[in-house]
């Protein structure tokens, strides 16, 4: 038992050296990764975890548009699509530096352009679901996000800190929350809009909040230079 501990340990400190993370669930999730890294075939590679990352977030997309054209209880396809998303999404570049052959700005190239397209597909099934009287919520949210990518990339460009977390919610809080949602609106039908326009007010918040205190670390780095 101690000596698995102490693997658990050893590896803990590989694939978590590059990134300091500051969310809720960052220490059972941590431990939850570097068990599964050690899980991985040889044959599943860091681009192939990626790939099941953005399926997972397909599949979320894909519940909303089921849901609504179909039936709402089709949302629950929606909490897979979360599980595979934060599979393949949370293991991609912790398995490579378990490996031994992280692929820093490659991995943060894919990670950002995958992170796109499956938020936009996301976006699209919200639109869809909310219906054309509520759309503009569903637009809003894709903009939202896609600004929070467009200040994570600026931050990390100025500060050189690469940061996926805001605060305590970091993306596995996200999608506990979305999770919670979509069974909400599944007993409750009707409720997915408060959330929606709710989550979409809170990036509008967290955006400028981030973009002013960006701005500052810009204005110091201008000083001192």
């Amino acid at each position: 038992m101690k000596k698995n501990k102490e693997l658990l340990d050893n590896v803990l400190k590989v694939i978590a050296k590059d990134r300091e993370r500051t969310n809720i669930t960052r220490k059972y999730e941590q431990k939850a990764i570097a068990f599964l890294v050690q899980c991985i075939p040889p044959c599943i590679s860091s681009n192939i975890l990626s790939v099941i990352g953005l399926v997972g977030n397909l599949i979320v997309g894909l519940s909303f548009v089921l849901g609504a054209f179909i039936n709402s209880n089709f949302l629950l396809l929606g909490i897979v699509g979360c599980f595979i998303n934060w599979f393949g999404d949370s293991l991609d570049g912790r398995l490579a530096y378990y490996r031994s052959k992280p692929r820093k700005w490659y991995g943060f190239c894919l990670d950002i352009m995958i992170d796109w397209i499956g938020i936009t597909a996301i976006g699209i099934g919200f639109i869809l679901y909310l219906g054309s009287q509520w759309e503009l919520i569903g637009y809003g949210f894709i903009v939202m996000y896609a600004l929070e990518m467009i200040i994570t990339l600026l931050r990390y460009k100025i500060t050189n800190k690469y940061s996926i977390d805001s605060g305590l919610l970091g993306p596995t809080e996200v999608r506990l929350i979305i999770c919670l949602v979509l069974i909400i609106e599944v007993i409750f039908n009707g409720t997915f809009v408060y959330f929606a326009s709710f989550s979409t007010l809170i990036l509008l918040i967290s955006n400028i909040k981030d973009g002013l205190q960006l701005l500052k670390f810009a204005d110091e780095r201008d000083k001192n230079n």
